[in-house]
């Protein structure tokens, strides 16, 4: 991913309404409609805008089936912030495993915090 394309996942990942969106489809796929009813305090309209942006960021990856949208998670945009972001700050990752659109299981890689915080230090990274 190119810089402009992170951003983009950042400015999708800033909202506290399209984090509670991913939270939901962590366990599968939902239709839009499914995502709509987990918000009773949103428009159907506000909630269609919140998933265009998880959409642009690719955060979110929708299949049309019919008259019904299929919404899932694409794990790759996170890959992408874990291995230029996180590992640059000395956050690592650990194994895990995610369900895809079509059901089934990817391994991708978890973000834990820092074990010793002692180790995270501005000298760490800028001295050789």
């Amino acid at each position: 991913m190119n810089e402009t394309e992170i951003d983009q996942v950042w400015k999708a990942l800033s909202d506290p309404t399209r984090r509670r969106i991913l939270e939901s489809l962590r366990d599968g796929s939902k239709t839009t409609t499914e995502i709509i009813e987990l918000f009773p305090d949103l428009t159907r309209f506000n909630v269609m805008k919140h998933l265009d942006v998880l959409r642009t960021s690719e955060l979110v990856l929708t299949e049309v089936e019919g008259r019904r949208r299929i919404n899932s998670l694409n794990p790759e945009p996170f890959e992408a912030i874990q291995s230029t972001w996180f590992q640059r700050f000395g956050i690592f990752s650990e194994s895990t495993t995610m369900r895809t659109k079509d059901g089934s299981k990817r391994n991708v890689k978890r973000i834990s915090k820092l074990k010793n915080k002692k180790d995270f230090g501005w000298r760490k990274y800028t001295e050789p």
